[in-house]
């Protein structure tokens, strides 16, 4: 009975985080004040106080990650009603989340592997820039571990949403689907809402882009786990 209570307190502590964080983002939107950074925080900082650590969480918050399936379904929306968008730019949308998901894993791979990291490390990094549901799948595939995939997944969101503001500034990225390719391919479901906030047709594009690479990713799972081991 302790343990599960342990289960439904950690649980009702992810979403009340969230929910009460999130205002904070609407009136002050950058990196540092997104809940996907700042709900992990105060996570990390009760589980070390109260003893809780990262294996036994994933397990008790299994319900948040079976939910990430139906919300990235209902980027569908958007994208219908982009449809035009996307038929005039297919071929820059296919080329980008392509040339995005390659560049994206064999860096991840490659870093992992300059840096001496273990097997199960490496393949757990490599789908690290695509949405959690699919990563996890991709990760369980290829011989990774699918619960330190989605740990990866979230910071790779949190950096993407701030590499990605600065990226902004400093490049001529003039039109949406540009903009919108980079929040989508670089940094998932969290850049793909930060994409929605500089606008409606970049978080558009951006959502695409991350469906598009999701899907990519899980097709070419066996060729990857080939190639990699």
């Amino acid at each position: 009975m302790r343990s599960e209570l342990a289960s439904l307190a950690w649980f009702a502590v992810t979403l009340a985080g969230y929910y009460l964080l999130k205002p904070l983002y609407r009136r002050l939107p950058r990196w540092w004040t997104s809940p996907l950074f700042s709900v992990p925080v105060l996570l990390i900082a009760l589980g070390l106080v109260f003893g809780m650590n990262y294996p036994v969480y994933m397990r008790d918050a299994h319900w948040l990650i079976f939910m990430l399936g139906p919300a990235t379904v209902a980027f569908a929306l958007p994208i219908w009603r982009h449809r035009a968008l996307i038929r005039r730019h297919w071929m820059a949308l296919l080329a980008g989340v392509a040339g995005g998901s390659a560049v994206a894993m064999s860096t991840a791979w490659g870093l992992a592997t300059l840096f001496g990291l273990s097997g199960s490390l490496r393949l757990s990094l490599v789908p690290r820039s695509i949405t959690t549901p699919l990563a996890m799948l991709v990760s369980a595939d290829i011989g990774g571990v699918p619960d330190l995939t989605a740990l990866f997944v979230v910071i790779t969101g949190v950096a993407g949403i701030a590499l990605g503001e600065l990226l902004l500034r400093f490049l001529p990225l003039r039109s949406a689907l540009a903009r919108g390719m980079l929040f989508g391919i670089g940094a998932h479901g969290a850049g793909t809402a930060k994409a929605y906030d500089v606008g409606d047709e970049e978080g558009t594009v951006a959502s695409l882009a991350m469906v598009l690479a999701g899907l990519l990713n899980v097709l070419a799972a066996p060729a990857i786990a080939w190639l990699l081991h």
